[in-house]
């Protein structure tokens, strides 16, 4: 999935949870309501990206010359991106309730970046996307607002799988072209996650919440393609922190 196509799908799943909220506040529930403390939820969404680089700067050589490389952030190479939750939760207290989340991350890599100097040529780079997948465990607190309305707050902890991510550099005027680079091997890395939101009660069953928080990803295992280049360190610190905006149903 492309975060382009998430942007399209996020009005749609709205309208659509809108539309069961509404059917059904006013449908008469003929069963009666469920005593279990499981339940399962989804959600959609987009990662705003706060802080974090692709790669750092460095100075070093490639083919001979020497070479200038400039720190590009994560929202220079990507923007905003694709974000993606299912899973389910115990109830252990009428307020605490303890979560398991698969959590997948997409972005696409739509830029075209500048990546600094190579001998007398700017030099440009074209990141592959960035995705994630990953399994976040942790706890919520809710708290009422009104009869049908819950705030809460949530922290969590997890692993998450990177893909690999390469690079393809491109010196117009030194005729360097399509050299890819192995920049980081795929990699599990350690989530941090906090936030906050609400939950809007519309049925004995079902749930609509909205949400936002702050997400923490440490960084991607660099690979030794940019060994005795003096260009080593320049894909060693690659963490980030997300802002993701997320929309369900529970």
């Amino acid at each position: 999935m492309t975060a382009k196509v998430g942007r399209q799908v996020i009005p749609l799943v709205m309208a659509l949870f809108t539309l069961c909220a509404a059917s059904t506040a006013h449908a008469e529930v003929a069963s009666a309501p469920t005593d279990t403390p499981w339940s399962v939820e989804f959600g959609i969404g987009w990662d705003n990206d706060i802080s974090g680089n692709i790669n750092s700067s460095g100075i070093g050589t490639l083919r001979g010359q020497t070479v200038v490389i400039l720190k590009n952030s994560y929202e220079d190479v990507y923007g905003t991106g694709l974000h993606l939750r299912f899973g389910g939760g115990y109830m252990f207290r009428p307020d605490t309730e303890f979560r398991a989340t698969f959590t997948f991350q997409s972005l696409d890599a739509d830029f075209i970046v500048p990546m600094g100097d190579i001998g007398v040529s700017k030099l440009y780079g074209q990141y592959t996307d960035y995705q994630t997948f990953g399994l976040d465990v942790g706890g919520r607190r809710y708290g009422n607002i009104t009869e049908r309305i819950r705030g809460y707050g949530e922290a969590t902890i997890g692993i998450g799988f990177v893909d690999k991510t390469d690079v393809t550099l491109v010196a117009p005027s030194i005729n360097l072209s399509g050299q890819a680079n192995d920049f980081y091997d795929q990699t599990a890395a350690f989530a941090l996650g906090f936030g906050g939101g609400l939950m809007f009660q519309t049925g004995e069953r079902w749930d609509l919440f909205t949400q936002v928080g702050f997400r923490w990803m440490s960084g991607m295992a660099d690979i030794d393609d940019l060994e005795a280049t003096g260009l080593e360190t320049i894909n060693d610190k690659s963490s980030r922190w997300t802002m993701p905006f997320i929309a369900g149903i529970r």
